[in-house]
């Protein structure tokens, strides 16, 4: 026997206090500690401790957050529960987005973040999530509106388009029935001055109304009326601070 009580043949106690320094079984448990979405850690309402009487589940994992950039799309696929798929949309550029008031949608080019009610970090890093508000490119819907009404938006110096109205585009042969079809649509037709002030800088604000996260697209609508005025007050109210 030794001075410290124990023969040299037993080695001598563990007596490592510190856990993440402790044996190579806790450090290999500690690097399979994953995100989880149960209760059983947290105390009762009364303050009390739980017992934890069972491991954790797999159907309460959770996974970290997708945060979605703005760039060239890349999008990974996951294997969910039941077998279902969801679609990490990491870097998205693209999208589908809608003109509610004229019933079109066009893929379009998401060209910037503008504002974000969660966090403007979220701003600063260009990061897509639901309900986040961005510039989108104008031009796709320029070209429709064209097409379909035969007035070219975005044209500067003119308040609106009332003085364009049934003028086709020059350099386009059309045919009677097809500039009758232009103005018959174009005689009820009136655009929101704000909206139509957009279209003469190239640029729309939208807002994204899918969760790139879930389903790997960044699709969304185009503000009008009190929602745009709304946005756009935010944004002003931005700029001054």
């Amino acid at each position: 026997f030794g001075s410290s009580g124990y023969s040299s043949s037993r080695p001598p106690p563990f007596t490592q206090k510190n856990p993440y320094q402790s044996a190579s079984g806790c450090l290999a448990n500690l690097a399979t500690m994953g995100i989880s979405r149960d209760s059983r850690h947290k105390h009762r309402h009364t303050g009390g401790r739980r017992n934890i009487h069972q491991k954790k589940r797999k159907f309460e994992m959770g996974r970290p957050a997708a945060l979605c950039k703005l760039g060239h799309k890349r999008v990974r696929s996951v294997r969910g529960r039941g077998g279902n798929m969801k679609y990490r949309a990491l870097r998205a550029d693209t999208g589908n987005f809608a003109w509610g008031t004229e019933h079109v949608a066009k893929k379009v080019r998401i060209l910037d973040v503008v504002y974000n009610a969660t966090s403007n970090e979220l701003v600063r890093t260009k990061t897509l999530t639901k309900n986040t508000i961005v510039q989108i490119d104008a031009h796709p819907f320029m070209q429709w509106y064209t097409k379909h009404y035969g007035i070219e938006l975005g044209k500067k110096g003119k308040k609106g388009h009332g003085a364009e109205e049934g003028k086709e585009a020059p350099e386009e042969k059309k045919s009677f029935k097809v500039l009758g079809k232009q103005q018959a649509r174009a005689a009820g037709q009136k655009i929101d001055p704000t909206l139509d002030d957009q279209f003469q800088t190239g640029r729309l604000l939208a807002c994204i109304a899918s969760r790139p996260g879930q389903s790997g697209r960044c699709d969304g609508y185009v503000l009008e009326g009190e929602e745009l005025a709304f946005y756009k007050k935010k944004l002003e109210k931005k700029k001054k601070n």
